[in-house]
């Protein structure tokens, strides 16, 4: 008897072993990248802190469309003063001074080679000059 028990176990087939292969599941160490937004979403549901926003009012809203609408329209301007674009439109003709918040920006055509805005900090009195070469046609 025991020698078949021994002889059984030696030929069955549920103890035949094979090699343990490891396999990462962070995409980051070689794993799958299907894993990635599963781990993300478990690291969010995780975290406990969360941004500080505050609440903006619409007129602050307002104001700083308007501030960025107004940066937007001086570098379209600075734009096509560099290319060479449209040099009878500029707004250099025109209030060329603007205050947004804590800063004044000038701007000021140095010569027929550059432009030159200047950006001063109202609280410190920092002042940073920004030169754009001109491009002629």
């Amino acid at each position: 008897m025991k020698k078949i028990l021994i002889t059984t176990l030696f030929i069955s087939p549920h103890l035949l072993a094979s090699e343990l292969v490891y396999t990462p599941i962070n995409p980051s160490f070689g794993g799958s990248p299907l894993n990635a937004s599963m781990l993300m979403n478990k690291a969010q549901s995780q975290n406990k802190h969360k941004a500080h926003t505050t609440e903006k009012t619409y007129a602050e809203r307002l104001q700083e469309s308007l501030e960025r609408s107004y940066i937007n329209k001086i570098v379209r301007e600075l734009t096509d003063l560099a290319f060479g674009e449209n040099p009878a439109d500029n707004v250099f003709g025109q209030d060329s001074t603007f205050i947004s918040g804590d800063y004044e920006i000038k701007m000021i055509t140095s010569n027929s080679d550059s432009i030159t805005v200047q950006i001063t900090n109202l609280i410190d009195g920092e002042i940073v000059t920004i030169e754009v070469p001109r491009f002629n046609p």
